[in-house]
């Protein structure tokens, strides 16, 4: 499959698929971008706007899996940051649900969306796979579950152990975040064998 990875981070969601698809990866972080091209050197790298890219780009592709901006969607955020610590609210990225209804409405293959439990009901029905809800156009089974609490509490070594990532030679700012942000693997690798099967299914039909 040609596969389209977009908010790529530093790659959770990619860590197990192996190297046997084509993967285009998108990550505006050029500093997130370089470690997810020392993990992944046989991807191709688009340093850009993501949401931009998917808009132009949609229909080259069999698989995509987007991951939008999820801070301003934080149920912690929200009852933590702002209820509790007076931190400034904001609006709702609403990135997150243009992608959604583009995908479901342009999108001739198969797509994943992927993002937090918000603090509001969401506006459109999802499946929630333990910490994040997840739109889509094929069954998504269940994986493996982290335990929230645990990855709440959890500082960068565990962080790095649970993820498999090192991070201490690369200058990111904020490497605790830039790790809590990764979809966990094992999650990322049930999904992408549920693409596969269906892709299958497809091409048989």
């Amino acid at each position: 499959m040609k596969i389209l990875n977009l908010y790529a981070g530093l790659g959770g969601n990619r860590k197990l698929w192996a190297n046997k698809h084509e993967v285009t990866a998108v990550e505006y972080d050029e500093k997130i971008a370089a470690v997810y091209a020392d993990y992944f050197p046989n991807d191709e790298l688009v340093i850009g706007d993501a949401h931009q890219y998917l808009l132009e780009n949609f229909d080259q592709f069999d698989f995509i899996w987007s991951s939008p901006p999820c801070q301003s969607h934080s149920s912690f955020r929200y009852n933590i940051n702002v209820r509790y610590r007076g931190t400034k609210p904001k609006y709702p990225d609403i990135t997150l649900y243009e992608e959604i209804l583009f995908l479901q409405y342009h999108a001739k293959g198969l797509w994943v969306v992927e993002n937090v439990v918000p603090y509001y009901e969401p506006l459109i029905e999802a499946k929630k796979i333990d910490r994040h809800l997840y739109w889509a156009n094929f069954d998504l089974p269940e994986p493996e579950k982290v335990h929230k609490d645990k990855i709440r509490s959890a500082q960068i070594p565990d962080l790095s152990a649970m993820y498999g990532y090192d991070l201490s030679n690369y200058s990111i700012p904020n490497k605790r975040q830039a790790l809590r942000n990764c979809v966990y693997p094992p999650t990322g690798l049930t999904v992408l064998q549920a693409a596969e099967k269906e892709y299958e299914r497809n091409k048989a039909q």
